[in-house]
């Protein structure tokens, strides 16, 4: 079978434009690189530049040199702007932007960009405290959680900072963006504006006894396994996005145990049915600070397998319905900002749900909605 043929393939020698006027006619765009860097918690780094009059931040990256691939000026700028060699793991984000778009500073004689946007990704407090900044450029750094983040950058560049980190958070693909907006489908986390929360309690252990006499348990929490190994989690919707939580809630004095408490809840908020919740261990809060300061109580972590998911309903608590999504263990811990020790309670419950249950391990897979009308498990 022959080729198709272009009818450019046809255009006679003579009709073809010189070189100059040729290269004169292409599309000129600046080029741009910047990296998605956070700490331990999901915090995004921020840099504070000297030179914008609006006082807005940026993403770590800069200007695409002549002759220069992205990938380079990333790890380049980088190491200039933070004294950081980083590893680029992928690219998270691609974007256009027009020459005429309204966060352009006036009188900017820009012709359009494109901006790459890499995985430059997770530091340890180690590498936080070796960040050197060049004064005369950048005046400091933050860690910041998303939601405060969009606040100090302009807001094409806080769009365009979300679609990047939510494509790293949901293993989805490079997002495509045109003046802050996806141009292709946009996925689950950007559907919902679905932030990662920085938790005070991240860095407490898990305790795998039981719970000692004097503790008031106030809270539980599950790991809630479908059959492909993925867990549930909830978002609950707000002014400022929504915020992942795994099902579960507060003890009510109704409830005759914490498993009860957990079957109520994920009913409620997710329209779970469980079977077989499993005690994972506790944690300590030693105020008791969100539920009015009630002094020390433990929070209680459970695995327990899902058997039927069904359709989407208000919450009797908050009067409207939570976004449910379904995540491997791993997207999980990063969403709920957990660090570290949320990521060895994610690989504690998924080896508990192989051992007890014979579940497979989630890997790679990407954070999808659970739709509206339930799901059937196999």
């Amino acid at each position: 079978m022959t080729s198709p043929v272009s009818p450019s393939d046809h255009v006679s020698p003579r009709a073809a434009l010189p070189a100059a006027q040729y290269a004169a006619s292409r599309h000129a765009a600046w080029l741009g690189a910047a990296a998605i860097i956070t700490d331990e918690v999901g915090r995004v780094l921020l840099v504070h530049p000297t030179y914008r009059e609006d006082d807005s931040w940026l993403l770590p990256g800069g200007v695409v040199e002549a002759g220069e691939h992205p990938h380079v000026t990333c790890r380049r700028e980088i190491t200039e702007e933070l004294g950081l060699d980083l590893p680029l793991s992928a690219v998270l984000a691609v974007h256009s932007f027009s020459p005429h778009h309204p966060d352009l500073q006036p009188a900017t004689a820009c012709p359009g960009e494109i901006r790459f946007i890499f995985d430059g990704g997770t530091l340890r407090p180690d590498q936080v405290e070796a960040i050197r900044l060049p004064h005369e450029e950048l005046s400091e750094y933050a860690f910041l959680e998303t939601r405060d983040a969009v606040q100090r950058l302009r807001p094409v560049d806080g769009q365009i900072m979300l679609a990047a980190y939510r494509a790293r958070l949901g293993n989805t693909a490079t997002a495509h963006l045109a003046d802050g907006w996806h141009i292709l489908d946009v996925p689950a986390l950007d559907r919902h504006d679905v932030h990662v929360r920085y938790r005070p309690l991240w860095d407490s252990p898990l305790h795998r006894g039981p719970v000692p006499g004097q503790l008031p348990v106030l809270q539980a929490w599950a790991w809630c396994f479908v059959p492909d190994g993925r867990v549930v989690l909830v978002a609950d919707p707000g002014p400022r996005g929504a915020l992942p939580m795994l099902p579960g809630g507060t003890v009510e004095t109704t409830d005759a145990t914490p498993e009860d408490t957990l079957h109520r809840e994920a009913a409620e908020e997710a329209q779970l049915t469980l079977t077989d919740p499993v005690r994972l261990g506790w944690v300590l809060d030693e105020t008791g600070e969100v539920y009015g300061g009630v002094g020390p109580n433990a929070r209680l972590r459970l695995a327990a397998r899902v058997t039927a998911i069904g359709p989407a309903a208000v919450d009797p608590a908050t009067g409207h319905p939570f976004v449910r999504l379904l995540a491997t263990p791993a997207q999980a811990a990063a969403l709920l900002g957990w660090g570290p020790p949320g990521a060895r309670q994610a690989r504690l419950a998924a080896e508990t749900a192989r051992e007890r249950w014979g579940l497979p391990t989630a890997r790679s897979a990407a954070i999808e909605e659970i739709p509206a009308e339930g799901m059937r498990l196999s």
